[in-house]
Formats: C-alpha cells, structure tokens, sequence
C-alpha cells in the first residue's frame, strides 16, 4: 500500500461474515464441492435489487445474515426494505390526501413542495409523539457522519427502520385518535404543520435510501 500510494494510502481490512440463504426458513442447500450454489445474480433476478442491497446492509459485518428468500418478498413489518419504503410512499400518501380535502395547491413537485411548507407554524407540534419523531429526524445528518467516520453503513439502514417505525405508528395513532391526524379538515394551520413533519420524513428516507441505493417509491400497491 505505502508503494502504491507514495506513503499516503492506508490499508483497512474489514472482516466480514457470511451470508446463510434460506428460503421459508429452511436453508437453500449449496455445495462448493460438487459447484451446486446460488450466484447472487440469481438472488437479485428472484427478489430485487432493492431487497438484496438493503438486507446486505441490515448487518453488522461481523454479524451472520440469514437472507430469507421468501420474507424479503413479503409486505410486512418483518420485512424492513418494505417497511421503510412504505413509509416514504405512505407519506406521498398523505400529501395527496391532503391536495385533495385541504390544500388543492399544495404542489407535486418536491422542491416547491418545501418552498410551501417552509413556513408553517412547526410550534403546533407539541404531543410527544411528535416531538420524539421530529427528534428522529434531527439526529440524521449525526447518524450519517457517524456511519461514515466508523465504516458501518447498516446505521443508515437501522435508522432509516426505525424512522419508518415511529411514523408509521404515528400515523396508526391517528386513526384511533382522531386529534393526531396529519389532516386535520377545520384547522389549516395544524394540518400545514404536520405536513412539514411528513416532508421531514420523506425527505429523510429518500436521503437515506438513495446513499444505499435503494429507490424509494412515491406509491406502492
């Protein structure tokens, strides 16, 4: 390293664990000896290349990955690609929904988007349901210099889940009470508060998922 680099290079070995590939919980039989494996071209052709980078990163590296052929395909909790992705797409979710009851000028574009809610009365934001997710959000840009200064990009992952979980229950709340919707019909203000909240999300699991290459979807069905 120091001849190729003139001394100014350094050589920084990460040990790694290896990858246990399941399906349905029993695992996918392979054999060095007779040649009978599984290439991970065929792993990304069978689930996706979204599921296969964001699982690859849901672990330590020292940590053993059981890749779950048959749980990365499911749309659940359980499955944390979806889960995450979900949230972003269930925050363009709530946007829509709101163009339509409230604000039918509140623009599609992401940009303008931000311009128009830059100045919503964020103070309206008061239960603690809603402070811990704003607090969330807060810690991002923290998370990611932490991430990249140790060489540990499953932070990003594990955050961007726990991110997504905190605001789906959120929104779970809402239904059960009726007070913490995002969209509030008789109080514009609240509402534009809240929807400055979901930008906040938005743009973080966009953010966050595009680092890991993973798309992040404005619908899903």
């Amino acid at each position: 390293m120091k001849a190729t680099t003139s001394g100014k290079g350094a050589l920084d070995v990460k040990i790694v664990q290896l990858v246990k590939l399941l399906r349905n919980g029993e695992p996918v039989k392979m054999s060095k000896r007779s040649g009978d494996f599984v290439t991970l071209r065929e792993v990304v052709d069978e689930v996706g290349q979204d599921a296969v980078r964001f699982m690859m990163l849901y672990r330590k590296n020292d940590a053993v990955l059981d890749f779950d052929l048959a749980k990365v395909m499911e749309q659940s909790r359980d499955n944390p690609v979806f889960y995450v992705q979900y949230g972003h797409a269930r925050g363009h979710s709530i946007f829509r929904n709101a163009r339509a009851e409230v604000f039918p000028d509140l623009p599609d574009d992401t940009a303008k988007r931000i311009a128009w809610l830059g100045e919503s009365a964020v103070e309206r934001l008061s239960d603690p349901v809603e402070l811990d997710l704003l607090k969330r959000l807060a810690i991002y840009p923290r998370m990611l210099e932490a991430a990249a200064a140790a060489h540990e990009p499953h932070r990003i992952a594990f955050y961007l889940y726990d991110l997504a979980s905190e605001f789906h229950a959120l929104w779970t709340k809402g239904r059960d009470l009726p007070y913490l919707r995002f969209i509030i019909n008789n109080d514009a203000d609240l509402t534009k508060a809240r929807l400055a909240m979901v930008q906040g999300v938005v743009s973080v699991l966009a953010s966050g998922l595009a680092i890991l290459g993973v798309h992040a979807p404005d619908e899903m069905r």
